[in-house]
């Protein structure tokens, strides 16, 4: 078995790729990468937003803005 440290970003897209593999994780697993796998507050945009949603079929909710720097 291939340790982590000799798995590569490519392996990790393979695994992701790969449906039978992706099925393996778990839906905590799912959220937990969902989450963190963006590198920061910069790639979260309307547009991305807006993507997500339409891959899921969310057509109740849609982002209108984003304005930079702003916090709830």
């Amino acid at each position: 078995m291939e340790t982590d440290q000799n798995r590569t970003g490519e392996d990790l897209m393979t695994f992701f790729r790969t449906t039978e593999k992706l099925n393996e994780l778990t839906p905590d697993d799912r959220v937990e990468i969902f989450r963190t796998v963006l590198s920061g507050s910069s790639d979260l945009t309307k547009e991305l937003f807006n993507e997500i949603l339409r891959d899921y079929s969310v057509d109740h909710l849609e982002v209108t803005a984003c304005n930079k720097g702003e916090k709830e």
